[in-house]
């Protein structure tokens, strides 16, 4: 049975607000079996795109946000994208199902920060700034895990290829941008960084922009990470 809206003093305004209310709870579920059911973070356009029209969706991932931030699993922000993860300190629990994974060794970590810090950077580059030589195996590891990728070439004799980070790393380490990487006090105070260096240091502005510098040329179809290219770059 049909109740008239009148009989029960609810204005038109009211019987809009209900409807309004309605779609939202049906907009909330669905985003949150899109976010559950996706293999990869989404980003707001992917889901503004998949959902009914009309969906506010960066109201709905508020509220959905709200309503995780206390649960097993959290709805979190990576590169600019959304994923539900474990809750960091639930983390624990998943040590046990995990494959055990290989550390870094502590030239691949120091080339990987390089990477992050200074990119679009070459070969040569990375080895001024550790002071040391980079193996190919180094920057073959780090390919491997996807964290980094080749962005170009530099217009240099010997056109070497310049690294870049990528997605994969941001999601990897917890990052919404690359901008979130720690800064000079930040280092200082994890004590990764000595606590004497000179006052002129700084930590450069990371940027991960997906765009070629003026001074890089697109890779050309066929590029290859090779000895060939390396024994270029050396």
């Amino acid at each position: 049975m049909e109740i008239d809206g009148d009989l029960l003093g609810l204005t038109d305004a009211d019987e809009e607000q209900e409807a309004e209310e309605v779609i939202d709870r049906d907009g909330l579920r669905m985003l949150e079996a899109l976010l559950f059911a996706a293999a990869e973070p989404l980003s707001e356009a992917e889901l503004i795109e998949r959902l009914p029209k009309g969906c506010d969706v960066p109201s709905l991932l508020a509220e959905l946000m709200t309503h995780y931030e206390a649960r097993g699993v959290n709805l979190v922000r990576l590169a600019g994208k959304w994923m539900f993860r474990t809750a960091e300190d639930l983390s624990f629990l998943m040590h046990r199902d995990r494959e055990e994974e290989r550390k870094l060794s502590r030239a691949a970590l120091e080339t990987l920060a390089i990477i992050g810090y200074h990119q679009p950077v070459t070969r040569a580059e990375i080895e001024e700034i550790r002071g040391v030589s980079t193996s190919k195996g180094t920057l073959d590891v780090l390919l491997e895990t996807s964290w980094i990728r080749m962005r170009g070439r530099r217009r240099t004799p010997g056109r070497p290829v310049t690294y870049g980070t990528t997605e994969l790393f941001l999601v990897h380490f917890g990052l919404d941008s690359i901008k979130d990487l720690p800064g000079l006090e930040e280092l200082k105070g994890a004590g990764l960084l000595d606590s004497a260096i000179p006052a002129s240091f700084m930590v450069p502005t990371p940027n991960d922009t997906a765009e070629l510098d003026e001074d890089e040329d697109p890779l050309e179809e066929g590029d290859l990470f090779d000895d060939e290219e390396m024994d270029l770059e050396s």
